[in-house]
C-alpha cells in the first residue's frame, strides 16, 4: 500500500481550492477518498464540528493563503513550527496540517467501526493554534530528490545484501498496485502542483513501498539478531528521507506561490 497520508491529501487539494483551480465539492472528494465523513472541530467562531467544505471557507476567511504538511516522528518535529501542545498532538497523530497565514493546524483523528470488509472510517481534523515560524528540516524538492536517489540505491544494496528485498504474495501484490498506479497515470497531486513535484511524490511512495514491504516480510534472510539490527538501523535513515520528500513535495505549491 502506497503511503498517502491524510495530510497530504488535505493539503494538496486545499492549495488547488485556495488557488481556485478546483472546485469545493472536487476537493472535498478528493480530501476524503475511500473514507466515510471528514469533519472539522475547533474553528474560531463555530460551536461545533463543520464540513470540510465550510471548514476550507473558513481557513479563507481567517487568512489562510495556502496548507503545509508535516509528518513528525519521535526525534525528528518534520515540518512542525510549534508551540508545544500542538507539535504534541501531531507526534501522536503523526502527522499534521498547517494553515499558513491563519495561525492555526488540523491534527487528524482517525476512528474506524464495522465488522471486517465493512469498516466504516471517519476522520475528525482537530484545530489548534500554531506558530508562524519556519517548518522544521523541509528540503527544497531538488534537495529532496537529490536524496532520494541516493536513498534508494543504499536501500537496495542493503536489502538486497541482508535478503529482505520484497517477496511473496503480500510483497507482489504491493508491487503490482504501484506499477498498476503509475502505469495509470494517476494524478498524484492536486492541480497547482510543479512536475518535480509529482516525480518527487512518485519516487518517496516508492522509497517508503520498500522500507515497508521490508518491514512487513518478516526476517527474511537476516535470522541472526545483528543482521535483524543492521537491517533496521540501515532503512532508519531510508524511511526519515522518504518522509522528508514528501512533506516537500506536498509543501511545495505554498514554497512556489510565496517565492513569487
Amino acid at each position: 500500500m502506497l503511503f498517502e497520508p491524510r495530510s497530504g491529501r488535505l493539503a494538496a487539494w486545499g492549495n488547488a481550492l485556495l488557488a481556485g483551480l478546483v472546485s469545493p465539492d472536487e476537493a472535498v472528494l478528493s480530501i476524503v477518498g475511500e473514507d466515510a465523513v471528514h469533519r472539522v472541530e475547533g474553528l474560531p467562531d463555530e460551536s461545533g464540528p463543520v464540513g470540510l467544505t465550510l471548514a476550507l471557507g473558513r481557513l479563507r476567511a481567517l487568512g489562510a493563503t495556502g496548507l503545509r504538511v508535516a509528518l513528525p516522528a519521535p526525534g525528528h518535529p518534520l515540518g512542525l513550527s510549534g508551540p508545544p501542545e500542538f507539535n504534541a498532538r501531531a507526534l501522536e497523530a503523526e502527522e499534521a496540517v498547517v494553515a499558513v497565514g491563519s495561525a492555526l493546524g488540523l491534527v487528524p483523528e482517525v476512528s474506524e467501526a464495522g465488522p471486517p470488509g465493512d469498516v466504516h472510517v471517519s476522520v475528525t481534523w482537530h484545530v489548534l493554534p500554531v506558530r508562524e515560524a519556519p517548518p522544521a528540516d523541509v528540503p527544497s524538492l531538488s534537495e529532496a530528490e537529490r536524496e532520494l536517489a541516493e536513498a534508494l540505491r543504499e536501500a537496495t544494496e542493503v536489502l538486497t545484501r541482508l535478503d529482505v528485498a520484497g517477496s511473496g504474495p503480500v510483497a507482489e501484490a504491493a508491487l503490482s498496485a504501484y506499477r498498476a498506479r503509475a502505469e495509470a497515470g494517476r494524478e498524484a497531486l492536486a492541480p497547482g502542483y510543479p512536475p518535480r513535484a509529482v516525480r518527487v511524490l512518485a519516487l518517496a511512495q516508492r522509497v517508503d513501498l520498500m522500507v515497508s514491504l521490508a518491514y512487513e516480510n518478516g526476517h527474511g534472510g537476516a535470522v541472526a539478531a545483528s543482521e535483524m539490527a543492521a537491517r533496521a538501523e540501515a532503512l532508519r535513515p531510508v524511511e526519515r528521507v522518504a518522509r522528508r520528500a514528501l512533506v516537500a513535495a506536498y509543501n511545495s505549491a505554498v514554497e512556489a506561490r510565496e517565492r513569487g
